[in-house]
Parts: C-alpha cells; sequence; structure tokens
C-alpha cells in the first residue's frame, strides 16, 4: 500500500489504465449540465477490476484511519459511491448505509438506507465530485437524520471552484484521493497527452465558461 502522500498520483494512474477517465482537450466532452469539459470520467468502471478497487477501498481506510478515528458509520451516495462505501465499511469493520438522490415513492419513502442514527458520526463515499452539488445534498440529508458528516470522501475531483466554494459554506470538509492537478501531471508524464495541451487543461479547471468558449 502507497503513503497517504503517494495516493492521488496511484489512483490517477489506475484510472488512465483502466480508461475510467478519457482527455480530449480539442474535442471536449458535454457534461449534462451543458459544460464542455475536457475530460471525461466513468469510476464505476472500478468495479469491474479487483486490483484498482481493492486499492481504491484501502486508500479510503487509511485515509478515515488517519483523520477521522471517531468514524462510526460509512455511507455511500447513490449509485456509484455504494460499492466503495461497502468495501470501505469490510476493511473497518463498520456499519454501512447509502443515500439515495430523492426519498422512495413510495413504503416508507426513505432517503436513507441502512440505519444512521441521530448523534452518529459519518463518513459520506462518493465516487466523483465535479460542482459537489449532489454530494452536497446526500451530506445534508446525513445531517437531516440529525447525524453529524465528518467529511466527504471522494475517489476523484475536477477541483471546481463551485464545488469546492459549496461545500465551504456548508462547512463541510470535502476530500478525494486522487484530482484533477494529479491526473494532467501522470497523464503527461505518461504520455497520453501532450505537454503543449497542459495549459488548456488547465484553463478548464480554472475556468470551465472560459476554456469551452476558447474552442468556439
Amino acid at each position: 500500500m502507497s503513503t497517504t502522500n503517494q495516493i492521488p498520483q496511484q489512483i490517477a494512474s489506475y484510472l488512465l489504465k483502466i480508461e475510467a477517465v478519457a482527455l480530449r482537450p480539442h474535442q471536449p466532452f458535454t457534461w449534462t449540465s451543458g459544460i464542455k469539459s475536457p475530460i471525461y470520467c466513468d469510476n464505476r468502471l472500478t468495479m469491474s477490476y479487483p486490483e484498482v478497487r481493492e486499492y481504491i477501498a484501502e486508500s479510503f481506510a487509511a485515509i478515515i484511519r488517519e483523520q477521522y478515528p471517531e468514524v462510526e458509520v460509512i455511507a455511500g451516495t447513490a449509485t456509484a459511491g455504494i460499492p466503495h462505501a461497502a468495501w470501505a465499511a469490510q476493511k473497518m469493520n463498520l456499519p454501512m448505509a447509502y443515500i439515495r438522490d430523492k426519498a422512495k415513492g413510495h413504503g416508507k419513502e426513505n432517503m436513507i438506507e441502512g440505519h444512521i442514527k441521530p448523534g452518529q458520526k459519518v463518513i459520506v463515499i462518493e465516487d466523483l465530485i465535479s460542482t459537489g452539488g449532489s454530494s452536497l445534498k446526500a451530506a445534508q440529508a446525513v445531517q437531516a437524520a440529525g447525524a453529524e458528516v465528518l467529511a466527504v470522501l471522494a475517489i476523484f475531483s475536477y477541483q471546481l471552484d463551485k464545488a469546492v466554494q459549496a461545500f465551504s459554506e456548508a462547512n463541510i470538509p470535502l476530500q478525494s484521493l486522487s484530482n484533477y492537478t494529479a491526473l494532467t501531471e501522470v497523464a503527461v508524464r505518461e504520455g497520453r497527452i501532450q505537454e503543449a495541451d497542459l495549459t488548456l487543461l488547465q484553463s478548464f479547471r480554472a475556468n470551465p465558461a472560459a476554456y469551452g468558449e476558447a474552442l468556439n
């Protein structure tokens, strides 16, 4: 197992290797929100690779043991955060729950499945942080249940200012195993993109709207 300082680069390398991340600086993807992006990340692919999912689970567990030893429940976001929360919870021998994107429309109309009791200390696990809206909504559902969110942990973050600001305003710590900076550095080092494209990739993180306009 790598030290926590090595995790961002190793996760980035894994995501590139299994093609969970695609980089197209000059032919951007269009997100659901309409944002033009040079990167597309599908961390659901990590489930299909035992070595990768094991590394992710152990990385989550290592960070939680080191920084949030008081945690009592691991909660995953539906749907992509669920398996990683389950694997991390198993490693730590902790209860696990998951959070729907909206309350179920029948039965008990739960938004949280599993037991999260008032006063419990919870880590929320997400697969990806883009603008942060859905992840923050999940964390706030845990707070609405009377529990304390110690942090939201994700596999990968685009490091967009909008997400950082939203979590800061909500006073909920946000942390990711890897991020956009580490990914672009690894992509250049491994020859997956040209160094000349690095400035273009960095411009997206600094200002997504301006990046999209520059390509028109």
